[in-house]
Order: structure tokens, then C-alpha cells, then sequence
């Protein structure tokens, strides 16, 4: 059964917008917020969304009840009016598309048409949430553009203060930096501003089986008096890559390799031997606290709640683009023509996969190529490789085995690409949750 057939265990409330996937709704569900409407314009993904307990919402403006199927918005959110959700909405999540701001793209920034941050700041001003999340790239970091980032938060932390349609964004950042400096010195309406907290991660650092540096930025209104410093210690990183090292250089029952038996012991040596430089490059054999960093083979053999459920093998002779359902997983279908080229290195099974990236047609070069553990002729020394499967891939983005995801091949990996890992936006929902369920000020 997928997560959002399953009602949250109190009757708080959500909203995305830019659902994609699901990645984050799906986290946000799981912290106990009830959807009371999903936005996305991506026909394929809107296809995912209704497979997983979504329906088309109409024209009827209405509120659901606990139990009825999540509404769907398909369509532009510029065309989207959610005045009727004002005061129903704990928190509004979503991922703006981050294509202006990819290193990827093409990085126009503020300048491009596909920069959809104004309509989330819209989608505030209509619902008022208590809390907003969210996701985007660490390309908003780059210098050229942290004065453009730096407007975004104020405009979040003051998104009822609107910007003239002709008014330069620059003209508008100074007026809100000069009426927050006034705020601060005079109180105003603290049901129309936000606290706004901006945490740069990677998705490995919270147990996802994959590096992915991303930004998230949460906001909670002022007036709920928020702890934001219990918040800020909710989401600090959980995993390490040093505590990775040290799980792969202990001999004991409660090793890496304990968890991994199968693996040929030159595969073995020579990962222990990148711990070992890594070590040597890092922090000492010394216990930080933390768990250590998921690997791809983690993934493949099955984590939380894929726990004992390893994918069964793709055997070479089955690289033919059919669903043989082994084990009875769908999704997971061998395909050729994988190859390793200069700038595209594959990943490797003992560490975090890399970047899972939509891609310009939705599978990413050699970003979705893997090492395995079969060497190429009995006596050598090089290992064969082939591409990811889609649902390997979903494993890497935490997304349950039995969420479905629909179109074909290429459609499924971007969506995936485009998808907030479920585990990474679960430790950020669940840390809203908390802050909202312990705030000092009004409950509504």
C-alpha cells in the first residue's frame, strides 16, 4: 500500500505545490500533515500522483475530508487560486522548478520565465500557513546569485508586502530590508511575517543512500512563537561520512561488511583501502556520533522500510528492456548500452550513489551507470557496468518500493530526478511538526 493511502495520525494540513513525484508530499504525509491539495504541471508526474491516491479536483473549491481522495490540481499554479484554503494550511511545501538556477541549466536566475518562487510567496499571502518548506539547488548559492537569494528570503519572511509589476526586484529587496529594519524596531502584525531558517544540506548527511546538495528553507509565521533554535538543532546532519570509514575498517559483527557478506573480497580490500585515505584525509578513528553514511549496495540490499527486501540480481543476459518481475519488483529492468566516459565516472556500490539528475531526456548520461561486483573476464582486474535500474534509482531517492511511477523509462527517471528524496524531506516535515506541536502562540 502506497503512504498516501494512509491517513496521518492527527488531522493537521497540507498543501504542494510543485509536487512532481511526490518525494516531499509524501514526507509531509508521513508527518502526520493531511493534503488538502497537490499542484503539478508535469503531465507524467500528475499520472504518478493520481496511481498513488490522488484525484483530479474539478472546478469544485472544496476542503476534504479525512479518509477522501487527495485533490489534484493539473495545470500552470499561475492559474491556481487557493484563497479558499485561508486559515485551513499548517504548512505549504513544494519545490520550486529549479532549472534557473541549476548548474545544470542555463542560470538565468530571476530573469526566467520558469522561476515560480513569486508563486509560492503568492500561495502565502491566499492560505497564510504556519509553516512553508522549501526545496531547491545549491545553485542559488553562487555568488552571482546570493543577492537574488537573499531577496527571496526577505521576501518570504515578508511575503504580504507585494512587489509592483514594474518595480525592479532590486528596488523592491531595498524597500523590504528598509520596512524589516522598521519592524525590528517597531512590532507590526506578527501574523503577516515569517521567521525564516535556510539549512544547506547533502541528503547522504540524513541517511539517504545518495550525495545531493540541496537548500531548504522553512518558515513558520512569527506569531506562533516558534522555537527556531529547537528547530535548528532538529535538523542537523544524522550521518557521516567519517562514521561510513570507520564501519568499513571494524572487523566486528556490527560492521559494514557484516551487513554485506557477499562481496568479493578484492571489492572489499579496495574499499577499505578508500576508507583508510579517507581517514588519513579527515578526522581520526574517533566516534562523532553520528550513523554512518548509506551506500548504494545499502540501498540495493533494502533500508528502513525495504529492510531485508534486497532487489534480486540483473544477470547480463537479461540488459533487454523487459519487466521479468524477479522477486516480483516491478520497475526493475535491465538495460543496454551503458558506457563510462570522460566527466561521466559511475557509481560505485560502496558509497552513496551520486546525484540522481533528471537529465535533458530524462536518463543522465553516466550520472545513471554503475559499477558491479562481476569482473570483466575471471582473471581481471576491471568490473563490468551497466545502467541503474528505475527502481534501484527510487531506492537511492528513499522512495518505497510499492509508490508507483508511471510513463515510460525515461519520464520515471526524471520525475525521480526532479523528486525531493523521501527521507531527507521527512527529517524537515517531521522537525516542522514538532516546532508547530510545541510553538508558545496561537494554534490557528
Amino acid at each position: 500500500m502506497s503512504e498516501l493511502q494512509e491517513e496521518p495520525k492527527r488531522d493537521r494540513t497540507g498543501v504542494e505545490l510543485f509536487a512532481g513525484a511526490g518525494g516531499l508530499a509524501m514526507a509531509v504525509h508521513q508527518a502526520g500533515f493531511r493534503p488538502l491539495l497537490f499542484n503539478e504541471f508535469a503531465p507524467r508526474a500528475c499520472q504518478t500522483l493520481e496511481a498513488n491516491g490522488a484525484k483530479p479536483r474539478g472546478d469544485e473549491e472544496r476542503i476534504p475530508e479525512p479518509g477522501e481522495p487527495w485533490p489534484l490540481v493539473a495545470g500552470d499554479v499561475q492559474d491556481l487560486d487557493m484563497s479558499y484554503l485561508l486559515g485551513r494550511v499548517d504548512v505549504l511545501a513544494g519545490g520550486p522548478p529549479c532549472q534557473p538556477f541549476s548548474l545544470g541549466g542555463i542560470a538565468k536566475g530571476d530573469e526566467d520565465k520558469r522561476n515560480m518562487f513569486p508563486q509560492m510567496f503568492k500561495a502565502m499571502r491566499q492560505i497564510r500557513p504556519k509553516a512553508v518548506i522549501c526545496e531547491n539547488v545549491v545553485g542559488l548559492l553562487r555568488p552571482s546569485f546570493k543577492p537574488y537569494l537573499e531577496y527571496i528570503l526577505r521576501e518570504m519572511e515578508m511575503p504580504f508586502e507585494l512587489r509592483d509589476p514594474n518595480t525592479p526586484w532590486q528596488r523592491h529587496n531595498q524597500d523590504l530590508m528598509d520596512l524589516i529594519e522598521a519592524r525590528d524596531r517597531a512590532s507590526g502584525d506578527p501574523a503577516e511575517r515569517y521567521k525564516v531558517v535556510m539549512t544547506r544540506v547533502n541528503a547522504a548527511d540524513y541517511g539517504v543512500p545518495q550525495i545531493r546538495h540541496r537548500i531548504i528553507i522553512v518558515a513558520f509565521r512569527e506569531d506562533l512563537g516558534v522555537d527556531i533554535e529547537q528547530f535548528k538543532e532538529d535538523v542537523l546532519p544524522q550521518y557521516s561520512e567519517e562514521a561510513l570509514f570507520r564501519a568499513m575498517l571494524d572487523d566486528s559483527e556490527d560492521s559494514y561488511w557484516s551487513r554485506h557478506p557477499e562481496v568479493p573480497e578484492p571489492v572489499r580490500a579496495a574499499a577499505k583501502a578508500r576508507a583508510r585515505t579517507g581517514i588519513a584525509k579527515g578526522s581520526a578513528l574517533i566516534s562523532d556520533g553520528l550513523k554512518p553514511w548509506r551506500t548504494f549496495r545499502d540501498a540495493i540490499a533494502g533500508i528502513d522500510e525495504n529492510e531485508g527486501n534486497p532487489l534480486p540480481k540483473i544477470t547480463w543476459d537479461r540488459l533487454d528492456r523487459q519487466e521479468h518481475r524477479a522477486g516480483g519488483f516491478t520497475d526493475h529492468i535491465g538495460w543496454p548500452g551503458a558506457r563510462i566516459y570522460k566527466g561521466h565516472t559511475p557509481n560505485e556500490l560502496d558509497r552513496p550513489a551520486k546525484t540522481v539528475k533528471a537529465g535533458v531526456h530524462g536518463v543522465p548520461g553516466g550520472e545513471s551507470v554503475m559499477l558491479t561486483d562481476d569482473l570483466e573476464t575471471p582473471e581481471g582486474t576491471t568490473y563490468k557496468h551497466r545502467y541503474m535500474t528505475v527502481r534501484e534509482t527510487a531506492r537511492v531517492m528513499t522512495f518505497p518500493d510499492d509508490w508507483k511511477l508511471e510513463g515510460p523509462r525515461g519520464e520515471k527517471m526524471r520525475q525521480l530526478g526532479n523528486a525531493v528524496p523521501v527521507k531527507l524531506g521527512a527529517v524537515f516535515a517531521n522537525a516542522v511538526a514538532k516546532a508547530l506541536d510545541t510553538a508558545s502562540g496561537p494554534t490557528t
